[in-house]
């Protein structure tokens, strides 16, 4: 079983080649290069799933599916920021995930969250699976931002480009949902 590794930043390239240059390869046909970019970014991604949803299984088809969507639409890659791109592949991957859930009525309650993160509490202190309960009982939009700011270690400019917002409102919410935390925190403490 697979478990979240502390990546608290983008990832960064093992040699001089970009991450633009090397999906400018694959968007052209060199699938060969797609690995390195595997390398990359699996972890970062995995992690990100992780903290959305602490299922190692769902997890591990989540960021196989993002790869195969960069297969899939790599012709579609501009230019840009690969890291922006890709992520935005893995943020609609899960928000499509999380709907399709709750269409099929496969909702998972809160209590339910709460054991899978409990699998995860005999390596983890007391503290660090209270706190995942209180995150999993986040909506999904504050979430997203928490796992993003805190566990992802984005800046408030690069998620107001994820999300379509700018600086000072993420910063705003951010904090707001901070604070509703530290409350969910000591209330169910």
């Amino acid at each position: 079983m697979r478990s979240t590794r502390q990546i608290n930043h983008q990832p960064e390239p093992l040699d001089r080649t970009t991450d633009e240059e090397i999906m400018r390869r694959v968007a052209e046909g060199d699938l060969d290069q797609l690995k390195e970019l595997f390398e990359r970014y699996q972890n970062w991604i995995y992690n990100f799933f992780f903290q959305m949803s602490p299922d190692p299984a769902l997890c591990d088809d989540l960021t196989q599916n993002v790869f195969v969507k960069v297969i899939r639409y790599r012709g579609s890659y501009q230019g840009g920021k690969f890291s922006s791109w890709i992520f935005t592949i893995a943020r609609n991957m899960f928000a499509d995930h999380y709907r399709k859930r709750q269409k099929t009525a496969e909702h998972v309650e809160v209590e339910s969250m709460a054991d899978l993160t409990d699998d995860h509490s005999h390596s983890e202190s007391e503290e660090v699976v209270h706190l995942r309960k209180v995150i999993q009982q986040l909506p999904l939009a504050d979430r997203e931002l928490i796992v993003m700011s805190k566990y992802q270690g984005m800046k408030y400019q690069e998620i107001a480009e994820q999300i379509g917002s700018n600086e000072n409102a993420v910063k705003t919410r951010i904090h707001r949902i901070v604070k509703r935390m530290r409350t969910l925190y000591f209330e169910t403490a």
